[in-house]
């Protein structure tokens, strides 16, 4: 089967298998905007596939052989697509190139002259909404691809100019070894997506891989804190920018926070002093994020001044420490934190905030991770005074290794008696916490599944 090349001055046919989602719809509608023509299938109509219609792409409803036809010049599919589907089947039959959802994006990324890949364990959708308003503020019209709803853009794509292309990059499955950017940020690299990676060696090495994509005149800016961060360098002639540690060319001093956790602190490149940085999100994690799109700004020629006017405009992403609000004196929160790491940053940052008690309403995400990473799971949370736990979110898995959240609350309380309680079904949780929760109280509901249901239906109540 031939490869196919996405080349602006030669607008083709390309067909989405599964258009309906909220990645595969926002590429299908930059492709819109550059006189391709669209068309896809999905099962059901939806706003994406409504907006996509009004724009004029052709829009089946449920996969079938015969959507596929012979004047379709290359064929792009999710990861929830498989060979036996009859769209699929029949692509292969014609000998129609086909591209993964990466792969396309990858494709696009060639087409413009500045692309910019952020990548990470952790911090990634935060770091690219705060260069998108970097850019913003700079007037550079991007092309924004973001992992999280960012308010700037009203979603989570916007489509600007032919100029500059930043998206969120995701290391699981290697998606990003797909990815051509001409500017990399890595912000973290831990064990994470263990369904997939052998181990946190195995992880670097596809960090390794990923730096490798950069052309020779490219530009990686990466955090000094990762561990032995020049064997994922090893090899790139651009330009290396680091960000975090003592050493590196971008630090920050004189931090400080206020009484919601919001970190100030001093920017410095080299030792000297470029000026002050006021975050409107709350923790020390954001400080190095903040850093970090600090660097990618300085380096694509922006001046600091709109730099940080860019920084300081992003108030937060949504389900990143986001009020939900308050109930009978209880502030509820909600955050994606789903990785021991994240749950102790954002941690740390409610212990910050006032406080009688911190509570955490937590949802595991995937049996793997959990099972991967029992321990720190149970150390991290451990630093809330009450912990509660809902039944793992499965995602993509099916639980063949007999895990439970019942388990890490069993390691909690092992060290703290009756600190952690497992309610595996929501109703039970929200009535648990409505018998127990007091004024005063700080709760966080925490998990990239659907726990952020806990709190909206407290609220709704």
């Amino acid at each position: 089967m031939d490869t196919y090349q996405i080349d602006w001055s030669h607008p083709g046919h390309i067909y989405f298998i599964g258009i309906g989602g909220v990645s595969m719809s926002g590429l299908a509608e930059i492709l819109l905007t550059q006189g391709f023509r669209v068309s896809g299938s999905d099962a059901k109509e939806n706003s994406f596939t409504d907006l996509l219609e009004k724009h004029g792409a052709e829009i089946h409803y449920g996969q079938r052989r015969e959507n596929i036809t012979e004047d379709i010049d290359a064929a792009c599919y999710t990861a929830a697509v498989h060979p036996d589907n009859p769209e699929y089947q029949a692509c292969v039959e014609k000998k129609i190139p086909m591209l993964s959802r990466a792969e396309l994006l990858g494709e696009l990324m060639r087409c413009y002259r500045t692309s910019i890949a952020v990548s990470g364990t952790h911090g990634k959708t935060t770091t690219t909404s705060l260069i998108a308003h970097i850019l913003m503020e700079a007037d550079a019209d991007p092309t924004i691809s973001v992992g999280g709803v960012l308010p700037l853009i009203g979603g989570n794509i916007r489509i600007g100019g032919n100029d500059t292309f930043l998206l969120e990059a995701c290391e699981y499955t290697n998606s990003f070894l797909s990815f051509h950017p001409t500017m990399e940020v890595i912000l973290n690299i831990e064990a994470d997506h263990l369904d997939f990676f052998h181990n946190i060696e195995n992880i670097r090495k596809s960090f390794h891989r990923f730096v490798g994509n950069l052309p020779e005149n490219g530009t990686l800016i990466i955090d000094s804190r990762i561990r032995d961060y020049r064997e994922i360098t090893e090899g790139f002639a651009g330009t290396i920018r680091t960000v975090g540690g003592p050493e590196a060319e971008f630090t920050a001093g004189e931090i400080s926070y206020d009484e919601l956790a919001r970190p100030s602190f001093q920017v410095y490149r080299n030792g000297e002093r470029l000026g002050a940085l006021t975050l409107r999100i709350p923790g020390e994690h954001n400080v190095y994020n903040a850093l970090a799109a600090a660097a990618a700004g300085l380096s694509l020629g922006i001046p600091f001044e709109k730099v940080t006017r860019g920084i300081e405009a992003f108030s937060g992403a949504e389900r990143r420490f986001e009020k939900k609000g308050v109930l009978n004196g209880v502030t509820i929160l909600d955050d994606y934190a789903h990785h021991p790491q994240e749950i102790e940053a954002t941690l740390r940052t409610a212990l910050r905030c006032p406080h009688k008690r911190l509570w955490v309403v937590f949802q595991p995400h995937t049996y793997t991770r959990t099972k991967a990473l029992m321990p720190q799971f149970a150390e991290a949370l451990g630093l809330a005074d009450r912990v509660v736990l809902a039944d793992i979110f499965a995602a993509r898995e099916k639980n063949t290794i007999g895990v439970s959240s019942g388990d890490v609350a069993e390691l909690i309380n092992a060290k703290t008696p009756g600190k952690a309680v497992y309610l595996p079904a929501f109703d039970r949780i929200e009535t648990y916490l409505l018998e127990h929760l007091l004024p005063g109280d700080l709760c966080i509901t925490m998990g990239a599944g659907d726990i952020y249901k806990v709190g909206d239906d407290l609220l709704g109540k």
